[in-house]
């Protein structure tokens, strides 16, 4: 998710649920080393909670990265091994370290040393040609032997060599039954299912199955309300906000945004489906798309959309 879940998308999306764990786009370790730091690493308290991902494949230089991060406070650091780009293939983090677990365990055992905040994992089941079935538990073993109590577990291969990104997250078949086994094999250990899960349905199905927590990415990005709204309701809370709410719960944020000098499209490029699906979603698109980049854009926009919205559906 890396160019979309930054802390505008994450303010976004916590109007929809309270109880979600929320996790950054994916920051490399030398950026948080040399890069600016605030930009990077900022969030709003009302994110909580919030996980840091983390890319890298240098001990040294993820734990100076964590504990850089540390008066941030993070609820959860996440190491990833399982981007596929071709931008951490060439800097030997994502899913290429799913062929090194000695060399992620070093890395784990040297961000544990820098935070009281949990170390989690987000991995492949395998790439290229290796054997899910063999590699996989392996994998898990050895991050628990280094201390990882919750790793994520993408159910697809990524293939490094043949497919783009784009590919790795649709073309590979998902193996959601070996995920579930691995939680039998493990059940000391909180292991989480991501990939190929687009609806609360899906995830109270893997639920019911015994997995420990679910993680969607684009569906929560591309239609948050069928998402996010009564995601709450897996844990029995009932909070579960009208579409409409959430636009007034996000006023007083977007104001302080653009009295601090920043811009209507940073934040609402992040709301465009709150409405998909739904009658008016796309005069809310149009108006928010044409008009949210332009000088002097400001919450009469939001207004102006809204009014599209519900002539639309009229």
């Amino acid at each position: 998710m890396m160019d979309w879940t930054d802390r505008h998308c994450r303010v976004f999306h916590r109007q929809m649920t309270r109880r979600a764990m929320l996790y950054t786009e994916m920051v490399t370790a030398p950026a948080v080393i040399h890069g600016p730091k605030p930009r990077l690493l900022d969030f709003s308290p009302q994110e909580h909670p919030v996980a840091l991902q983390l890319g890298g494949s240098d001990p040294v230089d993820l734990a100076q990265a964590v504990r850089i991060a540390g008066p941030w406070a993070y609820d959860e650091i996440n190491l990833n091994c399982g981007c596929p780009s071709d931008r951490v293939q060439s800097g030997c983090f994502g899913a290429v370290l799913m062929e090194q677990p000695a060399l992620v365990a070093d890395c784990i055992r040297a961000m544990r040393g820098e935070t009281d905040a949990p170390v989690t994992v987000k991995c492949r089941i395998g790439v290229d040609d290796q054997d899910p079935e063999d590699i996989l538990p392996r994998f898990i073993e050895t991050m628990a032997g280094a201390g990882v109590r919750h790793v994520i577990i993408h159910a697809r291969k990524a293939w490094l060599k043949g497919l783009s990104p784009k590919e790795n997250r649709e073309v590979p078949p998902l193996d959601h039954g070996l995920v579930l086994r691995m939680k039998q094999r493990f059940p000391d250990l909180t292991l989480s299912i991501n990939g190929g899960i687009t609806t609360l349905e899906q995830a109270k199905t893997l639920l019911d199955q015994g997995i420990d927590g679910v993680m969607i990415g684009r569906a929560a990005y591309h239609d948050p309300a069928s998402v996010l709204i009564g995601a709450d309701a897996l844990w029995g809370d009932g909070f579960a906000p009208d579409p409409l709410a959430v636009i007034d719960a996000m006023r007083p944020y977007i104001a302080d945004h653009l009295a601090t000098g920043g811009r209507l499209h940073q934040v609402t490029r992040h709301m465009l489906g709150l409405f998909t699906g739904r009658p008016g979603a796309r005069g809310w698109r149009r108006v928010l798309s044409e008009n949210a980049s332009r000088a002097g854009a400001g919450l009469h926009t939001i207004d102006l959309a809204l009014a599209e919205l519900q002539a639309s559906a009229a």
